[in-house]
């Protein structure tokens, strides 16, 4: 159970759901946790430092070690607000988890600006922030010769990867999160750091009134079965556990993570084309090119259609 043990780990979101059951883990196998939740309502209103503070007394209940931090990381001075609690707190920082999240689901004929705006704050943003105070921490100690394994590991979606219907905002910034993990981990492997990204498949607070399976879904979570569900968000933690680990190899890939799954996906790639030499014409593509509307994406291992039949 040391398998974090002595990391310091900041894990964004982490008063309820998945976050939670990160925090919950990654304690268990040694770490040392700071516990970032606003306390807002699924759909990002309000605030409540209650849930992060009971994620710490439980973490020290059960002889861990951890500390709450209340501020938002969709802002700068948030951002680096929680990286210096960590440093301050226990000395360094080896490991950022970026999973805050909303919801605001609507379709795209009736989705305001602010539905569209909140969403890319707190995904994209909230993601974008802290990392890039942590890359600054990083790199700083990386010039100071201290060298060091360091990990972020950011929580993409389905939703952005597959696609559904009535989340083109949710989507979006979820596919942008898959991307800038990517990219970020080109540019950050010359101070030590992996970066990945994660696109779970679990029953929470966010999910639960869209899969119609609770009359409440603040009431998640709060009469645990014992028996084990594929959809259980403990689920999905071990993974990211082993992505934060000091010696893991694995850097710059987004995986699909669901009960007992783990597959990886392929980045963007051309999987058929046309060609001739010189510009084509509009008759001659509208000859040609709709042989494109009838090829078929192969999904890999059937998790992308498991999706679609949740």
């Amino acid at each position: 159970m040391d398998a974090l043990k002595d990391r310091v780990c900041i894990i964004t979101g982490a008063g309820r759901g998945i976050g939670r059951e990160h925090a919950l883990l990654f304690a268990a196998e040694g770490a040392k946790v700071v516990v970032n939740d606003l306390g807002g309502a699924r759909d990002g209103a309000g605030a409540d430092a209650t849930p992060a503070q009971q994620v710490v007394d439980e973490i020290r209940q059960a002889g861990g070690e951890a500390v709450a931090n209340y501020d938002d990381v969709s802002s700068t001075d948030g951002a680096q607000n929680l990286i210096d609690q960590a440093v301050e707190t226990f000395g360094d920082l080896h490991v950022l988890v970026n999973n805050a999240g909303i919801l605001r689901d609507r379709m795209l004929v009736s989705q305001s600006d602010d539905d569209w705006d909140s969403i890319m704050k707190v995904h994209l943003r909230g993601h974008f922030a802290p990392s890039r105070a942590a890359a600054n921490y990083w790199r700083a100690q990386s010039k100071a010769g201290k060298d060091g394994k360091r990990s972020i590991i950011s929580t993409s979606s389905t939703s952005g990867l597959f696609g559904n219907v009535g989340q083109s905002n949710y989507g979006a910034a979820k596919s942008g999160i898959a991307t800038f993990s990517i990219i970020a981990n080109l540019e950050l492997k010359r101070y030590g750091v992996r970066v990945n990204a994660v696109a779970p498949a679990a029953s929470t607070r966010l999910t639960a009134t869209v899969q119609g399976k609770l009359d409440s879904a603040e009431s998640f979570g709060a009469s645990k079965s014992e028996t084990w569900t594929p959809l259980d968000p403990e689920n999905i933690s071990p993974f990211v556990a082993y992505l934060a680990t000091q010696d893991c190899p694995i850097n710059g890939r987004a995986f699909f993570v669901m009960g007992g799954e783990v597959h990886l996906f392929q980045p963007w790639v051309i999987v058929d084309g046309l060609r001739k030499d010189g510009k084509w014409t509009v008759e001659e593509l509208a000859a040609q090119a709709g042989r494109f509307q009838d090829y078929k994406f192969d999904y890999g291992h059937a998790a992308g259609q498991r999706i679609f039949d949740q």
